[in-house]
């Protein structure tokens, strides 16, 4: 192609609007390619790059990254997955900045001798917030022989995710949750409850399957308000530790289920913070324990009455 078909870098900055030194920075990275050098070794540009520029432009206008810009130049049927990408990039910059935000107005706004350990709290925690220190606590805190499958389904319901859009005090109890879950010997007094065990549950995979199932009839009945009342969600609640001991679900075994369980050491707290990060018409399943052992409690103090 003759010099009179092609142009110089200088004219295609100014028909661009740009200067020549952004044409020659996408030139060098490929993004530009020249139609050849003069006889002086200037280059030069067929008139097609002045669309194929301004098509950069546009991109990087979006912030999009160059090697982005050239996989589009490349293929323009990917603009649509770059979108995509770029468009959870920015979702995950904002809920950064809300997160930041809400936490800053924790802070400024409580009282002076509380600041300071909020802010070791709120420091403690990673911007934006991640849940995998409390999913390690609970993979800690359930029994080795689970199926991975199971662990999962128990770990996605008991873990709450940090709101898109926080409030200071959401804020306060995601960085307090996350304090309890990451302190030394975390845990429900340190040790898997004695219901849990495999010295007296050989079979913790029946268990907390059966648990899993239980807690989500019983999520009905609290979405609903209904008080703690025998029925399906009991009668489950009770097989899946009947199962897991091989024994039979008599009255009994409720009884004596009843008492250990009354027993036990709890996480209350986890769950009065985890409460506060969740939707309060969704109950957690420290909720639906809670519903479901006064169930039980009830039932089986009926004949003493």
């Amino acid at each position: 192609m003759s010099a009179d078909h092609t142009w110089s870098i200088g004219e295609l900055a100014e028909r661009a609007g740009v200067t020549v030194k952004t044409v020659r920075f996408y030139s060098d990275r490929g993004l530009l390619p020249e139609a050849g050098r003069s006889a002086g070794g200037h280059r030069r540009y067929r008139p097609e790059a002045l669309d194929r520029l301004r098509t950069i432009r546009s991109l990087r206008g979006l912030d999009l990254p160059v090697p982005e810009v050239g996989r589009f130049l490349d293929r323009e049927d990917t603009l649509e997955e770059i979108i995509a990408g770029q468009l959870r990039e920015v979702g995950s910059r904002l809920a950064e900045l809300r997160w930041r935000e809400a936490a800053l107005h924790l802070l400024r706004d409580c009282a002076p001798d509380e600041r300071a350990e909020r802010l070791r709290l709120v420091g403690a925690v990673s911007v934006p917030p991640s849940t995998a220190p409390v999913a390690r606590f609970w993979r800690g805190w359930l029994p080795a022989r689970l199926p991975a499958r199971l662990v999962s389904a128990i770990v996605d319901r008991s873990v709450p995710q940090p709101p898109a859009d926080p409030t200071p005090a959401q804020v306060l109890a995601f960085a307090r949750l996350h304090a309890l879950v990451t302190r030394p010997c975390a845990g429900p007094g340190g040790r898997v409850p004695a219901a849990h065990r495999p010295r007296t549950g050989p079979r913790p995979a029946v268990l907390f399957g059966g648990l899993v199932e239980a807690h989500s009839l019983a999520a009905p009945e609290l979405r609903a308000h209904r008080p703690p009342r025998p029925g399906e969600a009991l009668d489950c609640f009770v097989a899946a530790y009947a199962r897991s001991w091989d024994t039979a679900d008599t009255p009994a075994f409720r009884r004596r289920l009843a008492g250990l369980l009354v027993g036990e050491t709890r996480i209350d707290r986890y769950w009065r913070l985890a409460a506060e990060l969740t939707d309060p018409a969704e109950p957690t399943p420290g909720a639906t324990d809670t519903w479901l052992r006064a169930a039980l409690n009830d039932q089986v103090a009926e004949p003493a009455a």
